[in-house]
């Protein structure tokens, strides 16, 4: 994290700023000096959420942190918004970026799991229901969540700056053939296998040494 000023950190969907992993590097974070923080994305609702709305709240978060050189860290769903918020940051002060198990087919990844008919549904429905985690019961969604995420290509993303990339291999989640797929052919990401699943549990320790290296 040598010359960041502040670590704005991106929680993954059904999750909140209260998740483990979040509160470990709010914890490394302040060991060094460096500024955090978290929003919580799902408010106002997370029935209402789509991409373009928490894009929009990381905007407004860096914004919020004053000046000198950010890092996005993005767990899952926050990992594909963290690409987006960066490749089209109002600020220009979006530093660097640390992804772990990043959901970068996003759309793609609710299609895999629903299948067709649960993705009929969710649209004729016009809401479906997950469980969240954070709130420990299912919640409801409203299919723009699906239709906006749809728009964004992360694979058409042209980024420079630097990229650390953590994979669980046993991801049952996120596809490791989507992530490894994204991080060929980037020369400024360094993507690192780990014996994980997709909350990458056991791998929390050699995720902050080598972040924080």
């Amino acid at each position: 994290m040598t010359g960041i000023r502040h670590v704005v950190y991106l929680h993954g969907f059904a999750s909140s700023p209260a998740s483990s992993k979040a509160r470990r590097f709010a914890k490394e974070c302040a060991a060094r000096g460096i500024g955090f923080s978290c929003p919580d994305l799902n408010e106002p609702s997370f029935e209402t959420i789509t991409a373009t709305r928490m894009i929009a709240q990381t905007h407004a978060e860096i914004a919020a942190t004053g000046d000198g050189p950010v890092a996005l860290v993005g767990s899952s769903l926050g990992g594909f918004l963290a690409v987006h918020a960066a490749a089209h940051d109002p600020t220009g002060r979006v530093a660097r970026l640390v992804l772990m198990a990043p959901a970068f087919d996003f759309g793609g990844n609710r299609l895999r799991q629903l299948g067709e008919h649960g993705i009929d549904r969710w649209r004729a429905e016009g809401s479906l229901e997950f469980f969240h985690y954070a709130h420990n019961q299912p919640r409801r969604v409203w299919f723009k969540l699906y239709e906006d995420a749809a728009q964004y290509d992360a694979f058409a993303l042209q980024l420079s700056l630097p990229i650390q990339i953590f994979q669980g291999r046993n991801d049952d989640t996120v596809l490791p053939s989507t992530v490894a797929s994204w991080a060929d052919g980037r020369p400024n990401v360094e993507l690192t296998w780990l014996d994980d699943g997709h909350q990458l549990a056991e791998s929390v320790e050699t995720i902050i040494a080598k972040t924080f290296a």
